[in-house]
């Protein structure tokens, strides 16, 4: 799909990476790993032809499909979130147009027997077969599918895009680039804005993809769950392995230890050489020998030692004081915006050194109970802080709030008082940001050095609760595990709003799930509270509890006469038929489009394919109405 031969690229007079080459296969994962800064978005954004290379070449298949998913989104105002995502269909939509049209056409037209009214309908005919062909039957019901797996609720769906945050219009832009039919999908840190739900069904979207993906991505569980392939960018250099993440490491690390071991083996024989050589050098006797010796080490290639990145941040959370036994405590909390209520009649108590973690779907009100702890935003109820309490925090956007001309040094400086102004740079190396670097301009930074900055900034304050909304957004996977272990050192109190599983594995010893305006408080960390419930993952939690809802809503409701009971059985065993047979038909067209979309000639020939196919369309379009009017009559048996 794609050759890259020899690649280079340069910034700032200095190559990011050099002579770099790998191929692209259909069904390849790609994991593409290394620290911030290391060139991974650069070389995505070369991958998708947004940027020139500096050297070498890039051979790309013959009408190949790049689908790219940017950090930087800008969509056309004026649409809904439904409509800006069957962008991802221009196709379709433009026969769409053009059957209309013609449809329209024919009607207003009488005479049948001219050349012209023939000429129509084979026009319709044949943008019929090629709508048919591109799936535009089914991608309605694709794009709903999707949009809901990201975590869209079906009344968002007639929503204005600008409405959004700019996390969910990144969901917005992903939900395209996956509803289209792209031979490579390049996806910049897809889940930095996506809950657990929605990171669980991507996975498995990606893990059935036909095309070949490419994902920049620190969530080690993720790129573990998705990927088939790693490409680390280190030092300007790749190391390319068909292993996951985890095993990649594994691999890496056993290969490392066999190049030193032959490295040394090399070097003893290469030293006892030499000393021959300087023995036999100037004996007249052993000089032909000293020769030949010499011409064996000239041919000799010296083994290298793959290049290792070991620079880690130095993060340490110091205590600032001791705070009372009770550090928060909330009573019949509650808090919408407009129209919409994210939390109800809210009671909690955090006690001084436990380790929290708040998970659940966005728009629950996780980062919104954050800010209310911190004092930004307002509420209504009682929260206070307890006694001595002092709030460390690092909000989800913390990063977007540095000043891009300031330099780094000035960042630092502005913020620091006059006990740790001198300690500034010294806090700067603790971050990885040494000698000449502090003098660069924060604009220059990427995302995850934007985010160390921001977190080495956040110390230059004293604290005893450390709330963190979102902290590894950005950051790499060694980056992360310096934080995870000053955490989990960290003797205050923690309050973590964290996707990120792997992160949150061991760390905290409670978990509030945050669900339907309302908490639940679970002891453990994230592994046990899965385990708990017996779950596979976080969307089986999510069914789980729309099922306890249903049930609890039918009992509410009032007992049913034993014949109503035996009635709305027998609907729901009817409902659940059609179920199965609208599952069974969705997989025959599916079939049938893989069919047509292999060898299109071959089935178009086959006068009786087509017809098949449409009655199979038309059986599933019948069985669909069937089914709403059968939910219909449940709904109303409940009621």
């Amino acid at each position: 799909m794609v050759n890259v031969h020899n690649l280079t690229v340069t910034f700032n007079g200095t190559d990011l990476f050099s002579g770099i080459t790998f191929k692209l296969e259909k069904g390849d994962r790609v994991g593409l790993v290394g620290k911030n800064g290391a060139g991974k978005s650069t070389m995505l954004k070369v991958l998708s032809k947004d940027l020139p290379s500096d050297g070498g070449t890039l051979a790309f298949d013959k009408d190949i499909q790049i689908g790219f998913l940017r950090q930087d989104i800008d969509f056309i105002p004026g649409r809904t979130i439904i409509e800006e995502a069957y962008q991802a269909f221009e196709e379709i939509k433009k026969i769409e147009t053009e059957i209309a049209r013609i449809n329209h056409e024919l009607a207003e037209r009488t005479d049948y027997e001219s050349e012209y009214y023939s000429g129509l309908i084979h026009d319709l005919e044949e943008k019929t077969t090629r709508y048919e062909l591109l799936g535009g039957y089914n991608y309605q019901g694709e794009t709903e599918k999707v949009l809901q797996g990201l975590g869209f609720q079906r009344t968002d769906f007639n929503k204005l895009t600008d409405t959004f945050s700019g996390g969910w219009r990144m969901r917005i832009e992903l939900a395209k680039l996956l509803l289209q039919n792209n031979d490579i999908l390049l996806l910049d840190e897809p889940t930095n804005h996506l809950d657990i739900e929605s990171i669980i069904w991507l996975e498995g979207f990606l893990k059935n993809y036909a095309g070949a993906v490419v994902l920049v991505s620190h969530d080690k569980m993720f790129l573990d769950n998705v990927t088939n392939r790693t490409i680390e960018i280190s030092l300007g250099q790749i190391y390319d392995y068909k292993k996951p993440y985890s095993q990649f490491l594994l691999l890496r690390d056993e290969i490392r230890e066999k190049q030193l071991q032959a490295q040394k083996n090399q070097e003893k024989e290469i030293k006892a050489k030499e000393e021959l050589i300087e023995r036999f050098r100037y004996k007249a006797t052993k000089a032909s020998l000293a020769q030949s010796l010499i011409k064996q080490l000239d041919r000799v290639e010296r083994i290298e030692v793959d290049g290792e990145d070991n620079a880690v941040m130095n993060v340490r959370f110091p205590l600032s004081k001791e705070p009372g036994k009770v550090v928060v405590e909330a009573e019949n909390v509650s808090k919408n915006y407009e129209t919409k209520q994210v939390l109800s009649q809210v009671d909690l108590q955090i006690e001084r050194g436990i380790k929290i973690a708040f998970v659940g779907q966005n728009g629950q009100g996780k980062s919104t109970l954050a800010k209310m702890i911190v004092g930004e935003i307002s509420y209504t109820g009682n929260l206070k802080l307890g006694h001595n309490v002092e709030i460390g925090y690092f909000a989800q956007n913390q990063a977007e709030h540095l000043d891009g001309e300031q330099t780094l040094l000035e960042t630092m400086e502005n913020a620091a008082n006059d006990g740790n102004r001198a300690k500034v740079r010294d806090m700067l190396g603790a971050f990885l940001f040494r000698g000449e670097e502090v003098d660069k301009k924060v604009k220059v930074l990427s995302g995850g050095e934007r985010n160390r900055l921001a977190l080495c900034k956040m110390l230059l304050e004293p604290f005893n609760v450390l709330v963190m909304d979102e902290p590894t957004n950005h950051l790499d996977i060694q980056s992360k595990n310096v934080l995870k272990q000053a955490l989990e050192n960290f003797q205050g109190t923690l309050i973590l709003v964290s996707h990120d599983r792997d992160f949150l594995q061991g760390l905290t010893q409670k978990v509030l799930y945050f669900k339907d305006q309302k908490i639940k408080e679970y002891l453990g960390d994230l592994d046990y509270f899965l385990e708990t419930h017996q779950l596979e993952n976080m969307r089986e939690a999510e069914m789980k509890t729309a099922v306890a809802s249903e049930k609890n809503k039918e009992k509410s409701t009032g007992k049913l006469s034993r014949e109503q009971e035996k009635e709305l059985k027998k609907v729901k065993n009817k409902y659940s038929k059609i179920e199965r047979l609208i599952a069974d038909l969705e997989k025959e067209i599916e079939k049938m489009d893989a069919q047509l979309a292999e060898d299109y000639e071959k089935h178009a020939a086959d006068g009786t394919f087509f017809e098949t196919y449409q009655n199979k369309k038309n059986s599933l379009d019948q069985l669909m109405e069937e089914l709403f009017e059968l939910d219909e009559e449940i709904a109303s048996k409940q009621a």
